[in-house]
């Protein structure tokens, strides 16, 4: 069984937008700590309470939470309630559909467009294949590099959130960064982030069954419910937020996630020095 409390209301990348991808999934710390675990997880979920949308928010360094993953989609699939299944690490536009479940690893690598170095296939591989052998169809949801420089000049995005949740993301750059983006450039990087969430969401949203769930795995920032993809989702879309947390401190306010599945703690590791360090250069 899944070790989940319930709570109610990584590769670097040359290069400005190389950082975005990793620093725009960190999410600000929250104020609010994390309750105690609780020995019940999604798994007891019935098929009736089965959500439209179930969103896992990961750390992308924390391994626990890809075998986390993989085993919510084997679960998932065999109840045959899994309708698909929506990655982060894939750009839209490409899809493991149209494959046999006897496919290798080499193929849906191919389908998807795998980019190894921004996201290990031996990391992400195994969950990506337990769906492909379940015969549940992988998407890539993300929003395609190609697309980014444009996003960053569309003011438009900058009205999507409420004020407060906009400020968020803002400072959430600003904190993924470690202080040392420009102010000018919060926003576009921002825009970034919402361009990329409205692209999972809606990558999802094409992928609905009646009575059944579409997993979409993300890092953890973009699932939050005041911010991230959630805000794009349709009224009346039933989702869950699972958010995965390495460690005691809590990383995600009580009312931007459902559940915490909790996982132990990573070596601390000082990573604005390793980015201070390659900005110097």
């Amino acid at each position: 069984m899944e070790h989940i409390q319930p709570i109610r209301p990584g590769g670097w990348l040359p290069g400005l937008l190389g950082w975005a991808l990793l620093a725009g999934c960190a999410s600000q710390a929250p104020q609010s700590p994390a309750p105690a675990n609780a020995e019940m997880g999604l798994s007891t979920m019935s098929l009736a309470e089965a959500p439209d949308v179930l969103l896992l928010g990961e750390q992308h360094d924390a391994a626990a939470h890809q075998q986390w993953q993989r085993a919510t989609v084997a679960h998932w699939a065999a109840r045959r309630q899994l309708a698909a299944v929506v990655l982060e690490m894939a750009d839209a536009g490409h899809s493991t559909q149209g494959l046999a479940p006897s496919a290798s690893d080499a193929q849906v690598q191919q389908a998807l467009a795998w980019n190894d170095k921004g996201w290990p296939w031996r990391h992400y591989g195994p969950v990506v294949m337990a769906a492909v052998q379940a015969g549940v169809p992988v998407l890539g949801g993300n929003l395609p590099r190609a697309q980014m420089r444009e996003v960053m000049q569309q003011t438009r995005w900058d009205s999507h959130l409420p004020v407060a949740a906009w400020q968020r993301q803002l400072d959430a750059m600003a904190d993924g960064h470690c202080g040392l983006l420009p102010n000018h450039q919060l926003a576009p990087m921002a825009r970034i982030q919402l361009a990329k969430d409205e692209s999972m969401a809606s990558t999802a949203m094409a992928q609905l069954q009646p009575g059944k769930t579409v997993l979409l795995i993300a890092g953890r920032g973009h699932v939050l419910r005041s911010t991230g993809i959630p805000t794009w989702l349709p009224a009346g879309t039933r989702s869950v937020v699972a958010i995965g947390q390495a460690g005691n401190q809590a990383q995600a306010d009580a009312a931007d996630r459902d559940w915490v599945h909790s996982t132990p703690a990573l070596p601390a590791e000082d990573h604005c020095a390793a980015l201070r360090e390659k900005w110097k250069q």
